[in-house]
């Protein structure tokens, strides 16, 4: 008899939705009273993508905003509840301003700042019902319907959230809670894609007006990935607190603790499988608490649920963009690249931690790039610590899931580098019989490639594979069976069968051992016949390689 689970809440940021839905709720609607008992002005949440921010803001919403429908009821039995008047007294009190960023990626500046305006307009059109009340001026009730219709001039947007909050305090009495969901997105967007100071000059504007000399705001709320702050659009805020990875208040408001996951995976009766969990999902270190990744728990769960046969996946590579990962591969110097190499084998990273990031200065100082990637969930930061007053943070990959993010990102690059760099001299090498410069370009390759040694000789047998494809007239294949047992790589001339080519490789521990393992390599190819089959096709030339790795050197030999 199937059990009647709760459904799993894939992608459901609506926290009614939620609710009335009756899907799975981990609840979090304790972040309501420490917002309350922090009082500050304005609060900036910065956590990866997809760590919960836009359904606790959408819970912020309906928990504080005064409507007609009386929404408390969705709060029943959920541990806010559990407070008392002190909190409740809030609840749906407020005229609350809500807008989600996360929309605001196009490719130029002018179609972004048309996305802007129609989000605009769709959060006056959502409070037109207080023209109805006659208590706002001539000016801004003209404004006011210019924007609702679109007509507004372009310069009236840029302070639309400041008029928007002074009507409705006019209207209400009551001050006004501003929630801004993925504030960083356009800046991201902006940066990667040329239009970057039109794009702070308009956040700035807006912010500077709603959220630093608006005596109609009661408190703000703001979400994204980072705080950027050196282009001076916080300056100035009275009483602004930032919430980063490494702070602890409200930490454990985004993405699942341990304990949340445990209970989770016994309700769906899937408990067996907690390690790996853990291994591929936890290791996020948000002030003291241990996080798992809130959407890849969730993929998983309802894969398991599924019963489908490889439900641990990297999940989350699909739903953030990468592109800071891209250029760092792609455009990182050696020293950067080492770094990346050493990070995904396993070591540790000490860093200078900036918490005013922004995406100019990763151009000019590298030492941005790693906080950046610790804040948006690429690195997990394991202990802080000052030096000489500079925060300093200790940072390593969290999990499995990253680590092959990170992998995926190499090998893709590395086929693009394929395609772009000429190869024609290894080729040529390899089918001479020329093993000094076969040695020689490998070593030049292995320095220029970030490497990593979980997989070894699979790793090895990939790289050293595409090195050798895509000549024409030539077959590379890999894991041939031949003999009595299958061969790494052979590369074949398919027309008149001139030259076979069998490469075996080895990995060695040690430098030392390299040319020990080209020997076992040689004597593994004549004890196992791998040149059996090859003879039989008539292959005129058969060249017969041992190659021997040891990190970032190797060794070639012929037999």
């Amino acid at each position: 008899m199937a059990v009647n689970y709760r459904p799993i809440p894939i992608g459901v940021e609506d926290f009614k939705v939620m609710i009335d839905k009756g899907y799975y709720y981990v609840d979090k609607t304790m972040f309501i009273r420490d917002i309350l008992d922090n009082k500050s002005y304005v609060n900036l949440y910065t956590r990866p993508r997809r760590f919960g921010k836009t359904l606790n803001m959408s819970m912020l919403q309906y928990y504080f905003e005064k409507t007609d429908e009386d929404n408390s009821y969705l709060f029943e039995g959920l541990n806010i509840s559990k407070q008392g008047e002190k909190y409740k007294q809030y609840q749906g009190r407020f005229p609350v301003i809500s807008l989600s960023f996360k929309g605001m990626k196009q490719k130029s500046f002018d179609d972004v700042f048309k996305i802007f305006k129609n989000m605009i307009s769709k959060e006056f059109n959502r409070h037109t019902c207080i023209l109805e009340q006659n208590k706002l001026s001539p000016l801004d009730s003209r404004y006011f319907n210019q924007i609702c219709d679109g007509s507004a001039e372009d310069f009236v947007y840029f302070t639309s959230l400041k008029l928007l909050s002074d009507c409705l305090y006019s209207c209400y009495e009551e001050k006004v809670v501003i929630l801004i969901d993925e504030y960083d997105v356009p800046l991201e967007s902006a940066y990667f894609n040329g239009y970057y100071d039109d794009m702070v000059n308009l956040i700035r504007s807006v912010f500077e007006s709603a959220l630093k000399t608006n005596k109609s705001l009661e408190f703000g709320v703001l979400t994204g990935c980072l705080r950027i702050s050196k282009e001076s659009i916080f300056t100035g805020l009275n009483n602004f607190d930032v919430y980063s990875v490494v702070n602890n208040n409200c930490s454990s408001y985004f993405g699942f603790t341990e304990h949340e996951v445990t209970d989770m995976t016994e309700y769906f009766d899937i408990s067996e499988n907690n390690d790996a969990l853990k291994e591929w999902y936890d290791g996020y270190q948000f002030g003291e608490n241990e996080i798992y990744n809130p959407w890849s728990i969730l993929k998983y769960v309802k894969a398991v649920l599924n019963k489908d046969k490889t439900p641990l996946l990297a999940y989350w590579s699909n739903t953030s963009s990468n592109d800071i990962i891209h250029k760092l591969i792609k455009e990182g110097d050696t020293d950067n690249k080492a770094i990346v190499e050493n990070l995904i084998n396993g070591s540790m990273i000490s860093k200078p931690l900036h918490e005013d990031i922004t995406y100019r200065n990763i151009d000019v100082n590298t030492d941005y790039i790693w906080s950046f990637l610790l804040h948006t969930g690429y690195l997990k930061a394991v202990r802080t610590y000052l030096v000489r007053n500079t925060l300093y943070a200790d940072m390593i990959i969290p999990n499995r899931e990253i680590v092959s993010i990170y992998e995926n990102t190499i090998m893709q690059w590395f086929n693009e580098k394929l395609v772009l760099t000429p190869r024609e001299d290894l080729f040529r090498s390899v089918i001479s019989g020329d093993t000094l410069q076969f040695e020689e370009i490998l070593l030049d390759w292995l320095e220029d490639t970030i490497s990593y040694y979980d997989t070894k000789e699979n790793y090895y047998h990939g790289f050293l594979s595409g090195l050798l494809s895509g000549f024409k007239g030539y077959q590379t294949m890999s894991n041939r069976e031949n003999g009595t047992g299958r061969t790494d790589i052979v590369l074949l001339e398919q027309r008149r069968h001139l030259v076979a080519v069998i490469i075996e490789i080895k990995v060695a521990d040690e430098f030392a051992h390299l040319e020990q393992k080209c020997d076992e390599a040689l004597r593994q190819i004549e004890e196992k016949q791998y040149d059996m089959a090859l003879k039989k096709e008539c292959y005129k030339k058969i060249i017969k390689y041992g190659v021997a790795f040891n990190k970032k050197s190797c060794m070639v030999k012929m037999a």
